[in-house]
This record gives C-alpha cells, structure tokens and sequence, in this order.
C-alpha cells in the first residue's frame, strides 16, 4: 500500500447498516492512519459518517428521492452529476459494504477497482459479479463483524479485540432537558416492532426522572404524547438532524429503544442502552453487547419492564 491510498466505503443505508460499518473503519485506520476515507451514503443518512473522524468527505447518494421521480429531467442532471463525481475521485479502490445492486451499480461508476462480498456471502449474490476481487465472509455473523471481516480481508490485516465505533456523542442540545434524562426510543419502521405503551409507561414511573421521547412522523408523535401525558416528567423532543439526535442520545444517563436507527446510534455512543427486540433476531442485527449495552427479547418474545430494569442496572444505570 502506498503512502497515501484514497479510497471510497459504499454504504447508502439504512442508518443502522451505516452505524454497523464504522467499527471496520475504527479498525482500518488503526492499521493504515494515512489512508485516506470517502463514504458514499443516502444523502438522508450523510450524517452518519460525518461523525466518525476517519472519513474525510461525504459524497451524498439520493437515490430514495431519485426513485420517485425517474422521468425527472433534474433528477437525470443529479445523476450525471453525481457520475462525473465519481469518475473523478482518483480512487485507489472502492469497497462496497451493502452487497447490493443498488451499490453496486453506483460504486461501478467510479470506474475504478472494487471490492466487495462473494457470491455466498453478498445479500444480493448478483451484486457480487460487478466486483472485481470478491471475499467470502460467512453470512451467520451479525452485520457488524461481517462488515469487520470484509475489510479485513479487503486489506490485508487481521480482525482483533472488539469492535471500536470511534464517534464523537458531541455538543448536548440546548432543548435537552437541564436535569439527567432517558431517552425512550419509541419509534420503528413497523408495528410489529414496536414495545407495548403501557409498558413505557410502566417504565417511565418506575424510572422516576426526566424522559425524553423523540419521534419521526405524525404517527410517533401522537404516540410521544400519549406518553409524556401519562409521564408528568417526560419531554417530547423537536423534529432532530442526526447530528443533534447523537448529542441527545450521547449525553442521556441511559436509552431504551426498540428496534430502530437510533438506537444502534445510542450503541455507537456507548451509553446505558437497553435495546427491545419483538419481531427480529438480535443475534443478526442487535446491538454490540458491551459493559454498558445489551439486546432483550428476540422474535416473538416481548421484554417486559422488569428485565428491562434489571438489564439498566447491570449495565451502569441507577435510578
């Protein structure tokens, strides 16, 4: 490898994919310190990169808002655009960490060597026949040592120790509130996911201090006030960037979260974390369990408040 290696990490979502990736990064520039990183992300997730100190630029992949309008002539601009971009990063190689067609093809435009997932081990096997050098990394470890191994195997070193996330929790939001607060991570992608309210609540009262509920949608929202209603001490957060999100969730004393981006950005900030699993396996997708985090529950096993409390209480947190 010479001095300064310019490459570019293609992962464009989701956010929990994206937080998955950046401890193959901590542990890449641990080996090499003077490559040089780019990312290619779904521009709604660009934060997530930006907040590990090892990625130099941030080249934004709106392909979400592409997809809904393919006949749009400014939509086609963007995309050349974003070609010319590629094409002109001088890249050394680019790794495609997603393993998917629609990184794949991107990552392609570069037009220079790339390196991702084999066939038996790409989440879309015919992604695997636009890399130029493929790596087996075995499909039953959980998506972050899979990310860990490829990079590995991409750059010659050997994988060691756990997993390092390597961001920054930055600035506390002035909003957040003054006293030492939780986070309740309420919100996921689909109901099956979700914990039962009650049993929010039944947490909160237990918990006896300021609760913090974010959301995303008209939906979470009614549903944070539902919350802090039965919660006299509870807050609902404002609409959040990303940026803003991990200063809330990096400066809580703890965060409970169910199945969901943030709280995979609550495991990378290395808080008292609690993450609920209803409907998934968290063998695959759950958190990095650590002295401070840990997964409850699994596919048809709902944690209850008392396993909740008990895990918070191994894991750092006092009420």
């Amino acid at each position: 490898m010479r001095a300064m290696m310019n490459v570019l990490i293609v992962r464009t979502s989701s956010m929990g994919d994206l937080i998955h990736t950046l401890p193959a990064v901590t542990e890449l520039k641990s080996h090499y310190p003077n490559i040089r990183l780019s990312w290619l992300a779904e521009e709604n997730f660009a934060d997530i990169p930006r907040l590990h100190p090892a990625i130099a630029a941030v080249v934004k992949f709106p392909w979400r808002r592409w997809r809904k309008g393919l006949l749009s002539a400014g939509n086609w601009r963007e995309m050349s655009a974003l070609r010319q971009q590629l094409r002109g990063g001088d890249w050394d190689l680019v790794v495609d960490a997603q393993g998917l067609l629609k990184s794949a093809l991107p990552a392609r435009m570069s037009k220079a060597p790339l390196a991702g997932f084999d066939w038996n081990s790409a989440r879309e096997p015919l992604a695997s026949l636009l890399y130029h050098k493929r790596y087996r990394v075995d499909r039953a470890l959980s998506a972050v040592e899979r990310n860990r191994r490829l990079f590995a195997r991409v750059f010659g070193y050997e994988v060691s120790g756990p997993p390092r996330f390597g961001i920054d929790r930055g600035e506390r939001p002035q909003w957040a509130p003054a006293e030492p607060y939780v986070v309740f991570l309420h919100a996921t992608s689909r109901d099956s996911k979700l914990w039962p309210e009650d049993h929010w609540i039944a947490l909160g009262r237990h918990l006896g201090q300021a609760i913090c509920l974010p959301w995303g949608n008209a939906t979470e929202y009614a549903r944070a006030q539902r919350l802090a209603a039965a919660l006299p001490l509870a807050q609902i957060a404002p609409r959040m960037e990303l940026r803003e999100a991990a200063g809330l969730l990096g400066h809580a004393r703890a965060v409970v979260g169910v199945d969901t981006g943030l709280t995979h950005l609550a495991n990378a900030l290395d808080v008292p974390l609690a993450a609920l699993y209803t409907d998934t396996d968290p063998g695959l997708t759950g958190v990095v369990e650590t002295a401070h985090a840990a997964n409850l529950g699994h596919a048809g096993a709902c944690p209850t408040v008392d396993e909740v409390l008990a895990s918070l209480a191994g894991h750092g947190f006092t009420a």
